[in-house]
């Protein structure tokens, strides 16, 4: 075995008809939506907390990060609980598709017109059985200030 990674298994999801992933390798589970507690003053795109399981995990809504519209059919939502830096985050999608091994040979940089303009979000595009699909890099959804503050946040609990 020489050590490099040939093939790369990706979680594929729906936001406003196209199509993301992350690796596999990032997502802990995918579960429905469930509760949520808002957060005062948090930015528009932290759309609060849920409990899982005894862990307080905060929510990001994808559509609202990369500057899109409301989903047309809640019912299909799902949360993607990822690692970012050792903290899991919640990440809101329109549903969740399939689950693929790509050839890593295959991921090319993002288009310099990338539709929503959040090149800064992603890793590569693919193809994926004729679809474009744009690889999410988890560590670039909040900047250095935003998870400092999540950070305090949940650290900073009244009585702790």
């Amino acid at each position: 075995m020489d050590g490099e990674i040939h093939e790369l298994k990706i979680v594929c999801f729906r936001l406003e008809g196209e199509t993301f992933a992350v690796d596999i390798m990032r997502v802990r589970e995918i579960i429905k939506p469930q509760q949520l507690s808002r957060l005062p003053e948090a930015p528009a795109f932290l759309e609060g907390v849920i409990n899982l399981r005894g862990a307080i995990i905060p929510v990001l809504d994808l559509r609202k990060r990369f500057g899109m519209g409301d989903p047309l059919n809640p019912v299909d939502q799902r949360l993607l609980i990822v690692m970012i830096g050792r903290r899991p985050v919640g990440l809101a999608v329109d549903s969740v598709t399939e689950v693929v091994t790509i050839a890593v040979d295959d991921i090319r940089p993002p288009p310099e017109a990338v539709r929503f303009g959040g090149r800064r979000y992603l890793l590569g595009v693919c193809l994926v059985r004729q679809r474009f699909v744009m690889l999410v890099n988890p560590d670039a959804l909040l900047d250095s200030s935003e998870t400092d503050g999540l950070v305090e946040f949940m650290m900073g609990e009244p009585g702790m």
